[in-house]
């Protein structure tokens, strides 16, 4: 009770004291101000106006620095992204060998480049039949080139692999028939090939056998955002009457213009690829027999509507098509950009969780503050966020690491739990020493810190502390069981080398 009481006269005089610091240092600036004021009236009004204008300022300038440091900005709302504007050639070509400068793997968007070239200086017209399996894209390409072999299968649709076969129209243009793997079967990849081959192409025949399935609206969909050219095409039309016929096409026109897109009803066609069918024969004596007759096709309002548009839009499809293609090669950089990102990142974790543990190994006593705010964990920030294209402030930094410092403490024991059973998994190293357990233990925190800071920033695009602490909470269970037989190998590796 002495001893409170003794500490609440000492904190009362204290309060004594600053209060007369501070009345005596109000005193001594308004006493200073009135002195100034009083040179400043006895001046010319120029310089006293100017001298006001300069505090003005500098009190704007203190109180926008302050500002700038200490309050943290946040993200504007996210809009509704507006339509890009089409890819050129000179910006692909751009964006191509900046990437290729910073070590992207970029082969497979140049070949895109180099197979359009290709395709330009032939001059010929891509036709590409897409749609789901089994709705009779190769067996339209047979009725439009008797002469093609078309392997036709009934079952499980026929066609593995693209293929190209020449075919010249009434005006005797040679066009290329493009036949693409059925989409919706086992194989996704096959989906992707059938897709990036209408990406490549002038116009595309999409192939259907009745009303669009979810698939193939997605599938319209994403073509019709390409800007592509389309044909709806209604195969196996024959089963069904005139009217029936009609109730389907305005179905298709309608799925269309709920996806935003537009058809001119003359691109939306009813066909029949022909075939075989089976036929019930009865003879004289009475007995029947069934017999396989071929069936006709009737496919003239699709040669009509290929014919149509290759008039009225010859020019413009060269120039759709090129789009299209630098899309799609736009594309397939970003997934190299990506998969360069998943390596490089890879790379700086484990490299910032090496230093973690020679740090750790060279210690005396080593500590979470060494290995959470010190140099290694800024400088592995700071790489991961110029690698995924953010550009955090010092404090936005900092604030990450002081609040994944404030989560380590809980979660240390079970690291150094499992730091020492990863440790014993590996025969021949005798008894764990504590120091190595340490290290390992502070290598798992990085590692562990570093693949959060990943996962955040492929999220967001940007460093936001909060998120990015909160998923390191969340995830270092999972992260420290998955990577310590990595972290205890490097650290027997680097204690070996030192030793």
């Amino acid at each position: 009770m002495k001893l409170d009481k003794f500490i609440r006269i000492v904190l009362g005089l204290l309060i004594v004291v600053v209060f007369f610091i501070a009345i005596g240092a109000l005193l001594l600036f308004t006493q200073t101000a009135l002195n100034v004021w009083d040179r400043l009236l006895e001046g010319p009004w120029v310089l006293r106006w100017g001298y006001v204008g300069a505090m003005i300022g500098l009190v704007i300038l203190a109180v926008y620095l302050i500002w700038l440091l200490l309050v943290r900005r946040k993200a504007p709302p996210a809009r509704k992204a507006a339509a890009a504007p089409p890819l050129t050639r000179d910006e692909i070509e751009s964006r191509l060998r900046d990437a290729e400068a910073a070590g992207v793997d970029v082969g497979e968007a140049q070949r895109e480049l180099q197979e359009l070239a290709s395709r330009q200086q032939a001059g010929v017209i891509h036709l590409c039949f897409f749609g789901e399996i089994s709705t009779g894209k190769s067996s339209l390409i047979k009725a439009l080139v008797p002469e093609a072999d078309v392997a036709i299968d009934v079952v499980g649709g026929s066609t593995g692999e693209v293929r190209h076969y020449r075919w010249r129209n009434n005006e005797g243009s040679e066009i290329l028939l493009t036949d693409v793997p059925g989409t919706g079967g086992h194989e996704e990849s096959l989906d992707e090939v059938a897709l990036e081959e209408a990406q490549r192409a002038h116009v595309v025949l999409f192939v259907c056998d009745g009303d669009l399935t979810r698939a193939e609206s997605q599938a319209v969909g994403h073509l019709l955002a390409l800007d592509k050219p389309l044909v709806l095409v209604m195969n196996k039309a024959d089963r069904f009457d005139v009217g029936e016929q009609a109730a389907i096409m305005q179905k298709l026109l309608r799925r269309v213009d709920d996806m935003g897109g537009s058809l001119e009803r003359d691109r939306v066609v009813a066909v029949s690829a022909g075939g075989e069918m089976d036929v019930v024969q009865r003879s004289e004596d009475g007995s029947e027999s069934v017999v396989r007759r071929k069936r006709p096709a009737d496919i003239g309002v699709l040669v009509v509507a290929i014919n149509r548009m290759l008039q009225d839009e010859a020019q413009p499809l060269d120039v759709r098509r090129d789009r299209a293609v630098f899309r799609l090669a736009a594309e397939k950089l970003v997934e190299a950009e990506a998969q360069y990102r998943e390596q490089r990142s890879e790379q700086i974790i484990r490299n910032s969780t090496r230093k973690a543990v020679i740090g750790s190994l060279a210690a005396v006593s080593p500590g979470t503050d060494v290995i959470i705010q010190g140099y290694v964990g800024t400088t592995m920030t700071q790489e991961l966020c110029t690698l995924y294209g953010a550009a955090p402030r010092d404090l936005d930094i900092e604030e990450f690491l002081n609040l994944s410092q404030s989560r380590v403490g809980r979660a240390l024991p079970l690291t150094l739990a499992v730091a020492g059973n990863g440790l014993k998994a590996f025969p021949g190293i005798g008894t764990v020493a504590g120091g190595l357990v340490h290290a390992v233990a502070y290598g798992l925190i990085f590692d562990a810190l570093g693949r959060s800071l990943v996962l955040t920033l492929k999220r967001n695009g940007e460093l936001v502390p909060e998120e990015a602490a909160k998923e390191f909470e969340e995830g270092i269970s999972e992260h420290i069981e998955a990577g310590v037989r990595r972290v205890a190998r490097l650290a027997l590796e680097e204690k070996a080398d030192a030793g």
